[in-house]
């Protein structure tokens, strides 16, 4: 296949929300109160609501920076590639990398809600988080129709709520919700509870919302070396999914609602078959613990509920039907450390290539798998034709892809700012 004929839906970025995302979802009489982007005592641009903080970590929205300058300390809108946090420019970058469409997790409100969670009064935080929704679905996503994959995220501290989100989500067109990886680290019953998961678990099936699980959450699970480097964490936080799929594989989840949906994202592909092949020979030999799945083996549960994505994962990509070629999809991870940008088709391509992908599975893995796992028609505003790599770059090929330093980034915006 030739790069231009690639169509690319990412299952996986990011958004950085702007500052004034609350403006216009949060009833008059809270909106005095809603969650306020300020500058703090230490000059940093944070989110602060009802006791809760979150700063936009560097490595967050790295992408044209020069790779020495990335880090762990605050970055501010100034600093960052228009794209990361403006809706326009976002997709004048997915353009310019050749992809159709996104799923764009959130930043300051984490994966997990834990912004909201944290808060001191979940009442309040529960109307916010829904102002949270709704920006992201009718606002972000309907910018650009037929651009982006709706996400929303969960009053994680309420179960009944958790299943009222889904369905008052799913009434909106929104099929995807983020949730957390091991929600136990957070104080959270885990998801071997179904008396306290049971209703999200019956909502997402009934409603055909998918569970996406983003790593990250699950850090803390990571028992390493106390002057280990943060290399641990960056290398290691894929083997988290591990962790998860087991309380939902070896837990009442995968085995009691047969139609919940759950994507794993942001883990690459390359931990499941080693996984699989350990779960169904722990299962064949060790029948002593009374394990039932009905019949089937657990890697065949498995793959019956998942999908599973990558940004860059050649050695798994050969062993992909011992993966399952069904559950394997693709992620940018714009604006991230991980993302790769402008030139995603090709290094996707490059890697399906040296797999000996066929065209088939080629479109399989970059889009068809995402488009059928969501429910989605990707060619519903934009027609097949109109949606390749190709096609979509010829719509903006004056995008600026050059490397800036953060102080370069900073000039342009007040230029921006003052014209």
């Amino acid at each position: 296949m030739k790069v231009e004929d690639l169509i690319l839906v990412s299952i996986d970025d990011h958004v950085v929300e702007p500052p004034d995302m609350f403006a216009n979802h949060v009833p008059d009489r809270w909106k005095s109160e809603a969650p306020r982007c300020i500058i703090d005592d230490n000059g940093n641009e944070t989110w602060m609501f009802q006791g809760a903080t979150a700063t936009s970590v560097g490595l967050n929205a790295v992408v044209t920076w020069p790779r020495e300058e990335w880090g762990l300390e605050p970055a501010s809108f100034a600093e960052m590639r228009p794209g990361a946090y403006d809706v326009d420019e976002r997709v004048r970058d997915m353009n310019r990398n050749g992809i159709l469409a996104s799923m764009c997790f959130p930043s300051f409100a984490g994966f997990n809600a834990r912004f909201f969670h944290e808060s001191e009064d979940h009442d309040l935080a529960r109307i916010m988080l829904e102002a949270y929704n709704d920006w992201h679905v009718d606002e972000w996503c309907t910018a650009h129709p037929g651009r982006f994959i709706p996400l929303g995220i969960a009053p994680v501290w309420d179960p009944q709520g958790v299943a009222d989100e889904v369905r008052r989500l799913s009434r909106k067109g929104c099929k995807a919700i983020s949730m957390p990886e091991l929600p136990h680290l957070m104080g959270l019953p885990s998801y071997h509870d179904v008396d306290y998961w049971g209703p999200f678990f019956q909502a997402a099936s009934e409603e055909q919302v998918v569970m996406c699980l983003h790593i990250g959450q699950g850090f803390s699970a990571l028992k390493t070396a106390p002057d280990g480097p943060i290399d641990n964490f960056i290398i290691l936080a894929t083997q988290i999914s591990a962790i998860a799929a087991n309380d939902l594989l070896w837990g009442p989840a995968m085995r009691s609602y047969p139609d919940l949906k759950v994507a794993w994202s942001e883990a690459g592909i390359g931990w499941i078959p080693f996984y699989l092949d350990r779960c169904d020979r722990h299962y064949k030999n060790q029948t002593w613990l009374g394990n039932d799945f009905g019949g089937k083996l657990p890697s065949q549960v498995f793959r019956e509920h998942s999908l599973a994505c990558f940004v860059t994962d050649r050695t798994a990509l050969k062993v992909r039907h011992d993966i399952g070629m069904d559950i394997i999809a693709w992620e940018c991870d714009f604006p991230h450390s991980d993302c790769v940008f402008p030139d995603a088709a090709e290094q996707l391509l490059d890697e399906m290539d040296s797999a000996g992908c066929t065209d088939d599975e080629m479109h399989q893995i970059s889009w068809g798998n995402t488009c059928r796992f969501f429910d989605i028609d990707p060619f519903r505003v934009i027609p097949k034709d109109e949606a390749t790599v190709g096609a979509l770059r010829a719509r903006s090929p004056d995008v600026d892809t050059t490397i800036r330093s953060r102080k370069e980034w900073a000039r342009l915006y007040e230029q921006r700012q003052s014209a």
